[in-house]
């Protein structure tokens, strides 16, 4: 051994709840090193370590390089110490101080090595549903404080019995040793069955009841990682639009888990890039294009080409279904209809009666509700729709660091808000609309808890909102600032588009850059509403260059509920009220609007100068939906578009549209009329007509982008809203900028995402 010497060495990242000090501890019993390892209350973990110059050299390099699979390390501090003279090397308990923070883990998925005990006859977790290590499992889901120790879980209720107390307390077990969430059927939860009025059910195994009840046509509840599911058969016509109606969910598409990926690959078509996604840790719905034999049940997605499938995640989600025929089931969120997923058999009982005919429920608390994640594959690149479970509440390092902390409320849909300090932003999990009471109580909850374990100071922080002045969500943070005396930021809602998806990709406060924001809705500058903009400028000073044209929104609101409504509006700017009236009866459109009256109304609306104006993409999409006969209500966020993105997968892309750009007063404006011009004279087939209009208006917001890109420190073109997952727009986009485009990776480009970009323009205002 060489000159004795001692290291002290805070590690951060994600250090807590993955066996990290286990492995440290056995490191440095590998190179004779003592000391001691511990967390710290600011989720980081501390270590002393004390012998050999080069002893102490080669556990520092494998610190880093024979890390445990889900630990993930940002920051290392090495400083010199002295040695103290320990006899040993040993885990100690945990500290309420902090000096680095350190990341909250994310739910993991059960580990191979794991599952493969479940289903060992001979192994003691032999069909036990809450079988985990220190790979796997729930974390933030069950965690109510920091640093991550049983105590701080709900794993506190379930005391260690013999066997688990010595896996726990033995070395050598590199899966178990300290590892808090493990279990097993002598001590861990247990689980039973309910009946719709909340009596229990006889069951031996009730997970294979659960299971049996599927399989003959009923409606369960599932009690899971970060919440309830609602399960049912994915094969049956009848089940399945029952439960559409007990949902009073008539369209949108439902989530299916699958127990393994050779059950999925029966369903969809999994690409490489997909099944790593499916069997990653974090294991997201992905939505994949649907196989034409694929067995499930046409009203699962209808009018969409894609599934969204998950592999199963937990020991209980595995178990149920190997019990089931299929092997596959409709595995949607547990929650009455905008609602946040339930949490707890009381929540179940009271919002899904009537929903559900039995619930397979646990007595493991759940501290932080936690939804599904949703990732798709937009020009080949995973684009993350839904940030939950596995990822959240990861942070995110933002370029600059924040001398003040920033609370982030985020936009009124797909709602996530944020909590950043120094460089880095941390969001929520995934919240909903905030038109729904218990939505906003969510988003206040879920900040709170980042804020208590963060230990920021809501008086001294920077609170930031949209700047839509009717948003539910900005009127939370004007309390909040009101409450707690902060300071109040309100930005605009295509700005954080862009500063999103800037904030990822580290570009510098004085680059000058490109960027497209591309959505449904959102309050602009001039009062009007925005959602198709070219911006040009620094992150400080981004200015906005190009537009969609604006079109009239008869109705208001009414118009993106009914897209006929958005379709008369266009059509009111280059025709006759006559002409207008008769396009619509003669393609049969009548039947999207309530009634004979409306049409009148909706012109009258549309030619009033006061008439509320947007140049947003999502209505233009909207309208050419409604106007092939896609879509004439939207029943959910985003419907009409879908449907057109989905019907235009088998058609061409045509070669005779030109959407017109014009200037005027150093602006760009593409003219989308032109489209609509063209659908009237085009008698081609319609998937080749979606195909070509939803590529044509990339391209000309793409020819636009070109003409700044000659100006621009950076020759990309970043391109955020929720149309930036749409293949055929980001194809045009890439076509007509001719380079390359950069959407969102970490955050969802929609409004799920928005909160990093409040965080960061707020951080540049200081």
């Amino acid at each position: 051994m060489g000159k004795y010497e001692a290291r002290r060495v805070l590690v951060a990242g994600i250090t807590q709840g993955v066996g990290f000090r286990p492995f440290v501890y056995r490191l440095a019993k590998r190179y004779g090193l003592r000391g001691y390892v511990l967390n710290m209350g600011g989720a980081e973990v501390e270590i002393f370590v004390e012998g050999g110059r080069a002893e102490i050299e080669r556990f520092l390099a494998d610190l880093r390089e024979r890390k445990p699979p889900p630990a993930e390390i940002e920051d290392i501090i090495v400083e010199a110490g002295k040695p103290r003279g320990f006899s040993d090397f040993r885990i100690l308990p945990s500290k309420r101080s902090s000096k680095l923070f350190s990341q909250i883990p994310p739910d993991f998925a059960i580990c191979e090595h794991c599952l493969r005990e479940i289903l060992d006859p001979s192994s003691r977790h032999y069909m036990y549903a809450f079988n985990s290590c220190a790979w796997c499992g729930p974390r933030f889901s069950m965690m109510f404080s920091v640093p991550y120790d049983r105590k701080n879980t709900y794993m506190i209720d379930f005391p260690l019995c013999e066997d688990c107390r010595a896996e726990y307390d033995d070395p050598d077990n590199e899966r178990r040793f300290h590892a808090q969430g493990i279990s097993c059927p002598k001590c861990g939860p247990r689980m039973w069955v309910l009946d719709g009025d909340g009596e229990m059910l006889e069951a031996k195994d009730p997970i294979r009841l659960a299971a049996a009840l599927i399989d003959e046509g009923s409606i369960v509840a599932i009690k899971g990682i970060g919440g309830f599911h609602i399960a049912a058969l994915a094969t049956n016509d009848d089940v399945v639009l029952t439960l559409r109606k007990r949902k009073r969910r008539p369209y949108k598409p439902f989530a299916i888990m699958a127990i393994d990926t050779d059950i999925a690959k029966r369903i969809v078509h999994v690409s490489d890039v997909a099944e790593r996604i499916l069997l990653s840790p974090r294991r997201p719905i992905v939505l994949l294009p649907e196989r034409d034999d694929s067995p499930v049940s046409r009203y699962v997605a209808p009018g969409l080409d894609m599934q969204g499938v998950m592999i199963a995640y937990s020991g209980i989600h595995y178990l149920l279904l190997m019990n089931t025929d299929d092997k596959f089931l409709i595995m949607t969120s547990g929650n009455r209809k905008g609602k946040p997923i339930c949490r707890d058999v009381r929540e179940a009982l009271k919002e899904l009666r009537g929903v559900a005919d039995y619930f397979l429920v646990h007595n493991r608390r759940i501290i932080n509700r936690v939804d599904d994640s949703v990732v798709r594959l937009t020009r080949g690149r995973p684009v993350l729709l839904r940030r939950s479970r596995g990822y959240a509440p990861q942070w995110i390092r933002i370029p600059v660091s924040s001398e003040r902390p920033v609370i982030a409320f985020g936009a009124e849909l797909q709602n996530a808000g944020a909590v950043c300090f120094s460089d880095r932003a941390i969001l929520t999990q995934y919240v909903g609309d905030m038109d729904e009471y218990s939505n906003l109580l969510f988003l206040e909850e879920a900040l709170g808890f980042l804020v208590d374990v963060y230990r920021v100071e809501v008086s001294k922080s920077i609170i930031v909102a949209d700047m839509h002045p009717r948003y539910n969500s900005r009127r939370l943070a004007e309390e909040w600032s009101k409450r707690h005396g902060s300071e109040l930021v309100l930005v605009q809602h295509h700005r954080a588009h862009i500063a999103s998806v800037l904030a990822e990709s580290g570009i510098e406060l004085d680059e000058r850059i490109v960027g497209i924001a591309i959505d449904g809705v959102g309050y602009g500058d001039d009062g009007a509403i925005w959602g198709g903009e070219v911006f040009y400028g620094s992150i400080r000073d981004l200015q906005r260059v190009g537009h969609l044209q604006y079109h009239p929104m008869p109705g208001g609101d009414l118009a993106t509920r009914y897209p006929v409504r958005m379709l008369v509006g266009i059509l009111s700017t280059f025709l006759d009220d006559w002409e207008v009236e008769r396009i619509i009866r003669r393609r049969g459109l009548m039947r999207g609007l309530r009634s004979e009256r409306e049409l009148s109304i909706a012109l009258m609306q549309a030619r009033r100068v006061n008439c509320e104006k947007t140049s947003s993409i999502g209505r233009v999409l909207d309208s050419v939906s409604a106007f092939l006969g896609l879509c004439f209500e939207r029943t959910y966020e985003g419907e009409p578009a879908m449907r057109l993105e989905a019907h235009a997968r088998g058609g061409a892309l045509l070669d005779d549209l030109e959407v017109g750009i014009s200037s005027g007063g150093g602006t760009w404006v593409v003219r989308t009329r032109d489209i609509f011009e063209y659908l009237l004279e085009n008698d081609s087939d319609s998937h080749s007509l979606a195909r070509t209009v939803q590529y044509s208006l990339g391209y000309a917001l793409g020819k636009i982008a070109s003409k700044c890109l000659t100006s621009a420190s950076i020759q990309s073109v970043f391109v955020s809203g929720g149309a930036a997952v749409n293949d055929y727009i980001v194809w045009g986009i890439e076509d007509g900028a001719e380079a390359e485009v950069i959407v969102n990776s970490k955050v969802p480009p929609g409004d799920g995402g928005i909160a990093l970009g409040q965080v960061y323009l707020a951080v540049i205002r200081g």
